[in-house]
């Protein structure tokens, strides 16, 4: 995974005044080093990075002794005498999806949809399995291997958003907050496992802010490594092509444009590749269907039936509690988009 991430400040001392209002295009960003420089700068961690690291693998470690004590208090046999493995509490639900991808790939033996009992795997996007097949390279254990990949993409994910914060807010301890912030979130739980939340956000935030640089062929190109990822990538790519639009201001910039299209491409390849499998150009879309019933609905249809699991006692309470928390998210989510409107945040109003 790629290291290379703008430092956004420089010493306290030279850091401007008023903080830099990215995506706004109504003024340019102070005169930024060369790229050499920048890859410089990128590589020397700050004490406000290093602490950031620190706080990120004082959480991992907590999680790591959650999961082992777990093993011990809640195992799958209350009447064992013999724990799972260590290993054990990180190889549940969609790990078995991605392992089996990077074992056996997508379509072993000529299997597929039409098969009966097909897991659908087609239903998740090539870039952490074929990651994952690489590092099983060098480190045979499946588990171990993608929790290796999860815990180095983590790193590089908050140091990236630590620093994103501090652009942003034009302050030191703005990172250690925003780091914080995610960290301690519920849902921060998937940054420590073999899922690809760790490493979609390693590759995400820093193309953003690789954007926020005007470095525009990383950025693109770390986007584009994000679609392999996750088809969010796809989103992220939207709002760095407007952020360069509402930026861009000389027949020279208007050249990195072509960088733009490239993270459309591997969603590009991604569909032929099915459609050579399946005879389905949306076999992606299909297999989330088959596979989770996810399609599309009006915005109103989605809110009703999500507010009926969440309130209405037909699903278990485990799930219903689960189902208001997405309530609540959504409330949060418009009133962010609210405030980026209201800030003129234009690219992130794109994403969100």
């Amino acid at each position: 995974m790629p290291l290379f991430i703008p430092s956004p400040v420089t010493r306290p001392s030279e850091r401007p005044t008023a903080p830099v209002q990215p995506g706004t295009g109504n003024r340019p960003p102070p005169a930024g080093p060369s790229l050499r420089r920048s890859r410089r700068a990128a590589l020397r961690l700050s004490p406000a990075d290093r602490e950031v690291l620190w706080l990120y693998l004082l959480t991992r470690l907590a999680i790591w002794i959650t999961a082992y004590c777990a093993r011990w208090l809640f195992p799958a046999n209350p009447d064992t005498r013999k724990p799972d493995s260590v290993l054990a509490p990180f190889q549940h639900w969609d790990w078995a999806h991605y392992v089996h991808i990077a074992r056996d790939g997508y379509f072993p033996g000529g299997a597929g949809p039409a098969l009966s009992g097909w897991d659908n795997r087609e239903a998740f996007f090539p870039g952490f399995p074929l990651l994952l097949r690489a590092v099983h390279v060098v480190v045979p254990h499946w588990t171990a291997a993608g929790l290796l990949i999860s815990f180095a993409a983590g790193a590089v994910a908050v140091l990236a958003l630590a620093r994103i914060a501090r652009l942003y807010l034009g302050h030191p301890s703005a990172g250690r907050r925003a780091a914080l912030f995610l960290l301690l979130s519920p849902c921060a739980v998937f940054l420590a496992v073999g899922y690809t939340e760790a490493l979609f956000l390693a590759l995400a935030l820093p193309a953003w802010l690789a954007a926020q640089h005007r470095h525009w062929p990383l950025a693109a190109t770390l986007a584009a490594l994000a679609a392999t990822v996750r088809v969010t990538g796809l989103f992220l790519a939207a709002a760095i092509a407007l952020h360069f639009l509402l930026t861009a201001r000389t027949h020279r910039r208007w050249t990195a444009l072509l960088w733009l299209a490239l993270p459309a491409l591997p969603a590009a390849l991604y569909s032929w590749y099915l459609h050579a499998h399946t005879g389905d150009w949306t076999a992606w879309q299909s297999a989330q269907e088959r596979g989770w019933h996810r399609s599309f609905h009006l915005p109103w249809e989605a809110w009703s039936r999500t507010w009926d699991a969440a309130f209405s006692h037909t699903q278990a309470t485990g799930y219903a509690g689960m189902f208001q928390a997405e309530l609540l998210a959504m409330g949060a989510g418009l009133l962010l988009l609210a405030l980026l409107v209201r800030r003129r945040r234009w690219p992130e109003v794109l994403y969100l």
